[in-house]
């Protein structure tokens, strides 16, 4: 029972390094179906999704500069704090977005 729950955390930790991370988390998690590792799959897949709307965001001049530096701050501190759960064996949600990532990706 601890061995699958520390292979969980490990696919967790994964899911937070880079997008690589996470389709390999998501890959090894596949077949194994581990609750703790799919909890977090999702919360980093909304992460890299907001990532990508902010880059989109950011093509505006001025405002949208803004914008996307103000949300690369938020989704940092939003990235630390995730990766901190994960570390630590908490399935908690991220500050701000993490109730709609879980809503959103329930399914997944």
């Amino acid at each position: 029972m601890e061995n699958k729950e520390i292979q969980g955390k490990d696919i967790a930790l994964i899911s937070y390094l880079t997008v690589i991370g996470l389709v390999i988390a998501f890959v090894m998690n596949n077949d194994k179906k581990f609750e703790f590792a799919k909890f977090h799959i999702r919360q980093s897949l909304g992460l890299f999704l907001t990532a990508i709307a902010l880059s989109f965001i950011a093509i505006i001049p001025i405002l949208g500069w803004l914008v996307w530096i103000v949300g690369i701050f938020i989704l940092l501190y939003m990235w630390i704090k995730g990766l901190m759960n994960a570390i630590n064996g908490k399935e908690e949600v991220m500050p701000i977005l993490g109730e709609k990532y879980a809503e959103i990706f329930k399914n997944l």
